[in-house]
């Protein structure tokens, strides 16, 4: 009844307004032992974050697991906000490989929490927390910093140059001063700027047109190299492409899963390959895992490869060995 009533269209000085209506339910005596208006207005308000969760504009009843799920969610903000003074992240690296000669191009850092009593844990089950509280922008910087330090160790080391990228969020890269940032730690760990990749996701190339094209010539004369994430998921256009100065776009990895079996993710696939090509863009696809997805991203003319096909993201350890394994042979066909 609630949400019926606020259906109609509310006049407010010759505006039209549409108002929705997110509703958390709790009800005595089920969901507490007596009739405290405050435990009760705390369980309809964990209720109601639920429901905005499920996508507005609805309703959802108190469940003892909203409770659990809400300390849980907590806690992991909190170890959260502690992990980074605390020394816990850790960067793995996953090789890119060019496809015709087996060269390594590359190396992209993907970030990890050993959280002390859990051991590592999984990034799709953090980065959402750290988008959400905006922690993405300080341990963003972190990851930048620390691929920084670790470009200029390889740079003194038998491994020598190699060009690391780093995933940067929408929100962190928007945010003020991000370009002296990086600029910053640059010089502070005394590399060759082309040797930072800056990865952003298409749609976070098309959320804010006008300052990502300012922030992404500002980063170009620095000599950072761009490239777009998960490209295909988006809704991007040719003119902005174009426009961008964007150097590599990497195929996003459902589509290469099935570019052997699937005949629209194949067209898709060669599409952009072909797109890019005439745009002058370095191609990589994501996501390979068998001789047949790379056979036929060579007969395709993709130029990079990254996957577990080669190897999984490694510790800085077991990455320098893979390295030593397959430098040798500059072949795409070692496998680990």
């Amino acid at each position: 009844k609630i949400r019926k009533a606020l259906r109609p269209l509310f006049n407010l000085d010759g505006r039209e307004v549409i108002i929705t209506a997110s509703v958390g339910i709790t009800v005595y005596p089920d969901d507490a032992p007596d009739a405290d208006t405050d435990t009760l207005i705390k369980y309809a308000d964990t209720a109601m974050y639920v429901a905005k969760a499920a996508g507005r504009d609805t309703y959802r009843f108190y469940t003892a697991q909203m409770n659990v799920s809400a300390l849980e969610k907590l806690d992991l903000e909190n170890a959260l906000r502690k992990a980074l003074d605390q020394d816990e992240f850790v960067l793995h690296y996953q090789p890119k490989i060019r496809i015709d000669s087996g060269v390594w191009t590359g190396v992209e850092a993907l970030i990890r929490w050993n959280r002390p009593g859990h051991g590592l844990v999984a990034p799709g089950v953090f980065i959402p927390v750290l988008e959400e509280t905006g922690l993405i922008t300080p341990i963003g910087m972190w990851v930048i910093d620390a691929a920084c330090r670790q470009i200029s160790a390889w740079g003194l080391a038998r491994i020598g140059s190699l060009q690391v990228a780093v995933n940067v969020s929408g929100k962190q890269f928007l945010q003020e001063g991000f370009v002296a940032a990086v600029a910053a730690t640059i010089r502070r760990h005394n590399i060759d700027a082309e040797l930072l990749e800056i990865e952003i996701t298409e749609s976070s190339l098309m959320s804010n047109t006008e300052e990502t094209h300012a922030i992404l010539r500002e980063l170009n004369a620095l000599g950072v190299s761009i490239s777009i994430d998960d490209f295909g998921t988006g809704y991007s256009s040719l003119a902005y492409l174009r426009r961008f100065p964007i150097d590599k776009l990497k195929i996003d990895m459902a589509f290469i899963r099935d570019i052997t079996t699937n005949a629209d993710d194949a067209a898709i696939t060669v599409a952009i390959i072909s797109m890019a090509h005439i745009l002058k863009l370095t191609v990589i696809a994501e996501g390979v895992e068998s001789e047949e997805q790379l056979e036929f991203l060579r007969r395709h003319g993709c130029d990079e490869f990254q996957g577990y096909y080669l190897s999984r993201p490694l510790p800085v350890v077991d990455l320098e060995k893979l390295h030593r394994k397959t430098s040798a042979a500059s072949s795409p066909h070692a496998k680990v």
